[in-house]
């Protein structure tokens, strides 16, 4: 998948040149680039043929970033907390996508009402406050829909796109203490998701 990056507190100087987070970073991008058309097809098919109300691309796109990082040793659903009621237990709010080393992932594609909540995720991961950790960043990477994805492929219309979380940064700078990469993903090259029917549309 093509995509656009948005570098908050020097994070692009750190993934390029800080041996700390390179390879990991590099996996990263990998996985994301590895993703083509043919594989977001396959994917929204394949959950078309078991779920008739699958819509939207999030679920593929979810899917094979979930099977291939964790093919590379990446950690999913990585608590943020070990103490109740904080921990596994409710993961559901209380967790990262994936974390591995020093760089946690969050994949956002919900209501936009939790931008401020999965900016803050990484964050939280990495900063001492009064509940312990089950896990420690200091660099945390947000994976989220741009505008133009989030039409082709016929996402929530309220979801939060990449436009709309940098557009928290600069308010928010002083509170964003974490190194972020906010990576937004653009639309498929050769189809787009029908909004009426939910059929693929190839062009």
């Amino acid at each position: 998948m093509n995509y656009s990056i948005y570098n908050h507190r020097n994070s692009n100087v750190l993934v390029e040149h800080d041996n700390k987070f390179k390879k990991d970073y590099s996996q990263i991008i990998k996985v994301i680039d590895s993703i083509s058309d043919s594989d977001l097809i396959k994917e929204f098919n394949s959950r078309k043929t078991t779920r008739k109300n699958i819509k939207s691309l999030s679920e593929p796109i979810n899917s094979l970033l979930k099977e291939r990082l964790e093919n590379l040793g990446w950690n999913s659903e990585s608590g943020l907390f070990k103490e109740p009621p904080y921990n596994k237990s409710n993961r559901s709010r209380w967790r990262l996508d994936f974390a591995k080393n020093f760089i946690s992932i969050e994949v956002a594609f919900n209501h936009q009402e939790a931008t401020a909540h999965n900016i803050m995720k990484p964050v939280l991961a990495s900063e001492l406050n009064h509940v312990e950790k089950e896990i420690k960043t200091e660099l945390g990477i947000i994976i989220v829909a741009t505008e133009e994805l989030k039409k082709s492929g016929n996402f929530d219309g309220a979801i939060g796109t990449f436009e709309k979380f940098k557009e928290y940064f600069k308010p928010y700078h002083n509170l964003i203490s974490t190194p972020i990469v906010l990576i937004g993903l653009t639309s498929p090259e050769s189809f787009i998701i029908e909004k009426e029917t939910r059929e693929i549309l190839s062009f």
